[in-house]
């Protein structure tokens, strides 16, 4: 008796796998990685597609990751569709770049999206989860030779170094303000290596702070850093500011790339008034320790669906437009709808109609549908026999239920009144 339920447990098990299988079986997802093996700061793209032999009725729920020693950013999500057996599949694919910030290997882990799909041969959108397989990557450390601490890994480096003052007429206790603004391509400001300022005789040096932005949209990805040093001259004569060297890796040449800010000499001329030295230099040490050693990410620009407030403003101007103008249009359609809609209740083909639908029935009901159809015609005798002796084959006295004889009869009835028309204009229409 034990191993009969247990058979029929089982069975039922069975079936519940099978339904559950076919349910799911039109949806499924693949996940693929751009490279198996990256340096430190080299991004990985890792792509996930989700599919569907039906279609989505709802966006698919998309969640930010985390992915252990690495920082991993969502890129794009985009509408996709895969011809698969001779049947079109349609999708969604989503995009996030993973940017490996030690060379300890990196797992993107797997992820659960919610979805919602009608099953097959239905139409009404169910709620499903499906699940994506891990991925792994290999990560290499910083080549021999490089220090790790100016590592920089990017396709484009653009770079801008500015002053906030003239260099040619500096005096003892002028404080000028140096910035270098660097822009990295497909890599996030967490990456990008802080600027080592060298120390410089007879110049005290007083950090500002760092500036730092990431821009990710469907048309670019990049990151930006402006590092600022204020420096106080305090004894007259020349200043050398040595040259500052810049390096990146671009990982698709498999090159090193370097930028070169050249030296600069700075002739400080006397200053009489010399007492203030000392409160400019208090001064400056009040607010370096204020600032010290912080960074803040600049103000990310406005940005809702990928437009900015400007592109946002004529859309919802021109979303209005068009509210306003459906809003005059669509009662005046509604009305003409309306009025047909009646005019068709009204009309001697609705009623023929109706009269076709009720030959099935009893007899009773037939002939309540005939008389109400005949009685939009224009004949001698509203009868059941003047009509079939006139415009049918058949003259007896209970009504057919063959559709053709009907639609025959009507369509010579209009043909006799066509004719009837043109006799009384006087003419016959050949």
């Amino acid at each position: 008796m034990v191993r009969l339920i247990f058979k029929y447990l089982l069975f039922l098990l069975g079936i519940f796998t099978a339904f559950s299988g076919m349910a799911q079986r039109h949806l499924f997802t693949e996940v693929e990685a751009n490279t198996s093996r990256v340096y430190v700061g080299e991004p990985v793209q890792i792509t996930i597609r989700v599919y569907t032999s039906t279609w989505f009725t709802s966006g698919v729920e998309l969640q930010n990751i985390k992915v252990k020693d690495a920082f991993a950013v969502m890129n794009t999500s985009l509408s996709i569709s895969k011809p698969i057996k001779g049947q079109t599949y349609a999708g969604v694919e989503i995009s996030y770049y993973v940017f490996p910030y030690t060379d300890n290997d990196i797992e993107f882990p797997s992820l659960t999206f919610s979805v919602e799909t009608p099953d097959l041969g239905g139409y009404e959108g169910v709620a499903r989860k499906v699940k994506t397989r891990a991925v792994k990557v290999k990560v290499r450390p910083v080549p021999g030779g490089f220090e790790q601490s100016q590592w920089l890994v990017t396709p484009s480096l653009t770079v801008r170094d500015t002053w906030d003052a003239s260099l040619k007429n500096v005096k003892v206790g002028d404080v000028l303000e140096r910035k270098i603004y660097r822009k990295a391509q497909y890599t996030v400001y967490d990456l990008i290596p802080p600027i080592e300022w060298d120390s410089i005789p007879n110049v005290s040096n007083y950090p500002s702070r760092t500036a730092t932005n990431n821009e990710n949209t469907k048309e670019s990805f990049y990151a930006e850093r402006t590092d600022a040093m204020r420096y106080l001259f305090e004894k007259e004569g020349e200043v050398v500011l040595p040259e500052i060297t810049l390096v990146w890796w671009n990982a698709s040449h498999k090159k090193i790339y370097k930028k070169t800010l050249k030296e600069l000499r700075i002739m400080v001329a006397p200053n009489p008034d010399l007492g203030m030295l000392e409160s400019i230099k208090d001064s400056l040490a009040m607010v370096n320790a204020q600032t010290h050693g912080t960074e803040v990410a600049e103000e990310e620009p406005f940005s809702f669906l990928g437009m900015t407030w400007q592109e946002l403003l004529v859309v919802t101007i021109g979303f209005v437009f068009v509210i306003k103008s459906l809003m005059h249009v669509i009662p005046v359609l509604v009305g003409k709808v309306k009025k047909r809609w009646v005019a068709f209740y009204q009309s001697e083909k609705y009623f023929f109609w109706r009269f076709l639908l009720s030959i099935f029935t009893n007899e009773k009901e037939k002939q309540r549908a005939f008389y109400r159809w005949v009685d939009c015609l224009n004949l001698k005798e509203y009868t059941l026999s003047y009509f079939k002796k006139s415009f049918g084959e058949r003259s007896e006295a209970k009504i057919s239920s063959n559709w053709w004889y009907w639609k025959k009869a009507r369509k010579s009835y209009f043909l006799s009144q066509k004719v009837s028309i043109s006799r009384k204009n006087g003419w016959i229409n050949p």
